[in-house]
């Protein structure tokens, strides 16, 4: 598929600055913008199942797009309405969604590797991902670009292990310390099915891709730099060789490691990656200084500031972009990690609406 099959792009921003550019503003998006703070969201869950409408491209799509129309001319782009759990899916394990993520029959032992599949077919086990890409970038008609994702294979392991969430993912690091040979096999078998994912969400028309390593943080650097790092390189530098094979434009990269600022310079320096993204525990200007002009960063208002009235959000907003403005390099406004269900929707409007006011460029 080329280019050319879909409509006109009318708003390049944040390609632009995820290449490094200098914009006239920041672009701005948000994690978790399609979801459940929005009242058309809850309005189609009514019916229907988290993962139904992920496996649904007609209902992925009306979805992705929700944000869109509701905040018209304020968002500079959609991200794609999936999870990072299809990946485990794929690979064979169930995972339920209620409300959180319930996996009945996570990973044990690494003999429980055994369970999952030796191959993942990766269009067949997704292809419902990459139909509602195609489908949603159709629809978009060229407002804003796409962007694709899937979850990091340190974040993905530890899921599957864990079962769900956990407060001290216990169970995840056994295995990293009892069994290092074999939590490195099964993340770079992780890692693989996340290439194969990516570049096919790419073929399908995203423009943009985004790796969430959600729980990076949670590991020493020493362990971020032996279990995780690795496959996240792996993950970038298989991508743009494979896209170089197909002679598929270059599409940008993502990378947010929640909690792992630590490593924010050898990340810059080494992972292959367009963009960092921030969380809000760094000042935006120290992120720049660590990262100098070779990485965009995005980021990285924290998420409950949206609670704090308009106020709060504007002094907020002002402040991030007067710290993302100290030296050069892209900046994509963005919160530090997703929004949450609680979020009025006229105060992210309003949180659209002091990036476009404060974040242009001097």
């Amino acid at each position: 598929m080329t280019t050319d099959t879909f409509p006109p792009l009318r708003n390049d921003l944040i390609l632009r600055a995820a290449r490094g550019e200098a914009t006239e503003r920041a672009p701005v998006w948000v994690m978790r913008q399609a979801g459940r703070y929005l009242p058309e969201f809850r309005e189609v869950r009514k019916d229907h199942e988290f993962f139904e409408v992920c496996r649904t491209p007609a209902l992925a799509t009306k979805i992705t797009l929700q944000p869109i129309q509701r905040y018209t001319g304020l968002v500079d782009a959609s991200i794609i309405f999936s999870d990072i759990l299809v990946i485990p899916q794929a690979m064979g394990m169930e995972v339920l969604m209620n409300p959180g993520p319930q996996f009945p029959d996570p990973l044990v032992t690494p003999a429980d590797v055994s369970k999952l599949r030796e191959v993942v077919n990766v269009q067949k086990e997704l292809g419902y991902v990459f139909d509602a890409i195609t489908q949603t970038r159709n629809e978009l008609k060229g407002e804003v670009p796409l962007i694709g994702f899937c979850g990091a294979p340190w974040t993905l392991f530890a899921y599957m292990i864990e079962g769900g969430g956990s407060k001290t993912l216990q169970k995840a690091k056994t295995w990293l310390f009892k069994y290092p040979e074999e939590s490195k096999a099964l993340l770079l078998r992780i890692a693989d099915v996340c290439v194969d994912f990516l570049v096919g969400q790419v073929k399908a028309g995203a423009q943009l891709l985004q790796v969430f390593d959600s729980w990076a943080g949670e590991l020493s650097p020493h362990d971020f730099s032996i279990f995780s790092y690795p496959t996240l390189l792996h993950i970038s530098t298989s991508v743009r060789r494979r896209l170089a094979a197909e002679n598929l434009h270059s599409t940008p990269i993502i990378l947010f490691a929640k909690g792992a600022n630590h490593a924010l310079g050898f990340l810059a320096k080494n992972a292959g990656y367009d963009v960092l993204g921030l969380d809000w525990m760094i000042d935006p200007a120290e992120a720049r200084r660590v990262v100098g002009d070779s990485v965009a960063l995005q980021g990285n208002m924290d998420p409950n500031v949206l609670y704090g009235g308009k106020d709060a959000i504007e002094a907020a907003v002002k402040r991030m972009s007067e710290g993302f403005r100290e030296g050069k390099g892209g900046w994509i406004a963005n919160l530090g990690h997703g929004i949450t269900p609680g979020v009025d929707p006229e105060d992210l409007r309003w949180f659209f609406e002091c990036i476009h006011k404060y974040s242009h460029q001097s």
